[in-house]
């Protein structure tokens, strides 16, 4: 059997945090690395959510009750660059360029006659990862390598939401801005295969480890600089120590006919120990952290097919898990999801193909709720990501 069947449904899975578990994005998958051959690929997706909301008719929120929120999520581009090499039959090379986390989040509206205007959250993050795999047989392989990673973040926090937080400043922390520079750390990767070729089965099982970012950080709240809103327990320029999340990715394919191939993958990340807690923020909120992320998996599963010579095609269908309440950050607003995601394959020749998809996602119903005290509903989402790939074999 032919195993160079599209496998395009992975491509879109990794094309939007909004409907991933935490910050994920693309899913640090390490797939060219049990292609046939030397090969280079260039891939690319972008993410267009709608997530709308209303805050909630409670006579707490006076006349803000009950009034729209326009869409929060920023749509995004992504790109992964990846380059294998075999140095013979049981030893080959990859090099992966990616970015396996990010958020765009902006709600619209003034802060100061909204519920949540001007509260958002930029991360973004660039990962290299060098990986070599070994074959100790048709059968069994282990793979395993290094990755740098680097991580910076931005957080406005706006709206009468806020206005309540426990602080020493008038109106709480609405009008809080939090800039993380950029910093870099080094991981590892660690995995092993199993494969039968004659019916193109594969079971891979890669663990990823976390790393820990030192990001230099200026706070401020409505311009005040963190140093006199703390009324100087706090310097206006600190590190904040910030976690990736460690975890492990499970990827299996099968033949079940000539020319048919199912597949799947499930993702587990441990984001209960990606904390972001600035000295400012905490002393002005009384040890309150900026994040709410919780453990979680992925689930896709889907059927790729051989048409002819030319033409492949796939489907998957999947989804993430939901955390343990309805409520959530308003810089995440969304609780789980769904999606389906078709795609296609064209050769143009025995070196080159063009591959690309569409994946629709059902967005989780959420409460946004800062510190706990819920103030907007967020139901009937979605987000629609498209990809295309470039691959090149040599």
């Amino acid at each position: 059997m032919k195993t160079r069947l599209l496998t395009v449904a992975a491509l879109l899975a990794s094309t939007a945090s909004a409907h991933a578990v935490g910050l994920d994005r693309s899913g640090q998958r390490i797939g060219i690395l049990f292609e046939e051959g030397n090969r280079v690929e260039l891939s690319f997706g972008y993410t267009d959510p709608s997530v709308e909301g209303r805050s909630q008719d409670n006579p707490l929120l006076g006349p803000l009750a009950d009034q729209p929120i326009d869409n929060v999520g920023d749509s995004f581009l992504i790109w992964n660059l990846g380059l294998k090499y075999d140095f013979n039959d049981k030893l080959s090379f990859a090099i992966i360029s990616d970015e396996p986390y990010g958020s765009d989040t902006l709600y619209p509206g003034s802060s100061a006659s909204t519920v949540l205007g001007g509260t958002g959250a930029t991360v973004d993050s660039n990962a290299v990862t060098a990986l070599a795999r070994y074959k100790f047989n048709d059968n069994w392989s282990v793979h395993g390598g290094v990755r740098y990673q680097e991580v910076s973040a931005g957080v406005t926090l706006g709206g009468a939401a806020f206005n309540a937080s426990p602080s020493p400043t008038p109106n709480g922390v609405n009008g809080y801005s939090g800039v993380f520079e950029s910093d870099g750390d080094v991981g590892f990767v660690l995995g092993g295969a199993y494969e039968i070729p004659s019916i193109a089965l594969r079971v891979a099982l890669t663990y990823n480890s976390g790393t820990t970012h030192q990001l230099r950080t200026t706070e401020t709240v409505r311009g005040i600089p963190t140093s006199l809103a703390t009324g100087g327990a706090v310097p206006d320029v600190t590190t904040t120590e910030v976690d990736t999340p460690e975890t492990i990715n499970l990827d299996f394919q099968t033949g079940i006919a000539a020319n048919t191939l199912l597949f799947g993958n499930i993702r587990y990340a441990r984001y209960s120990d990606t904390v972001v807690r600035p000295a400012g923020f905490s002393a002005l909120t009384g040890g309150r952290a900026l994040t709410d992320l919780e453990d979680g998996y992925d689930f896709e599963i889907g059927v790729g097919r051989r048409f002819n010579e030319k033409w492949s095609g796939s489907v998957a269908v999947g989804f993430s898990t939901v955390g343990d309440d309805n409520l959530v950050s308003p810089l995440a607003p969304t609780n789980g999801s769904r999606h389906i995601a078709v795609g296609a394959k064209y050769d143009v020749n025995d070196q080159f193909a063009i591959s690309g998809g569409v994946r629709y996602t059902i967005l989780g119903d959420a409460i946004s709720a800062p510190g706990g005290n819920a103030v907007a509903d967020f139901d009937g989402n979605n987000a629609v990501s498209v990809g295309i790939k470039f691959a090149y074999q040599f």
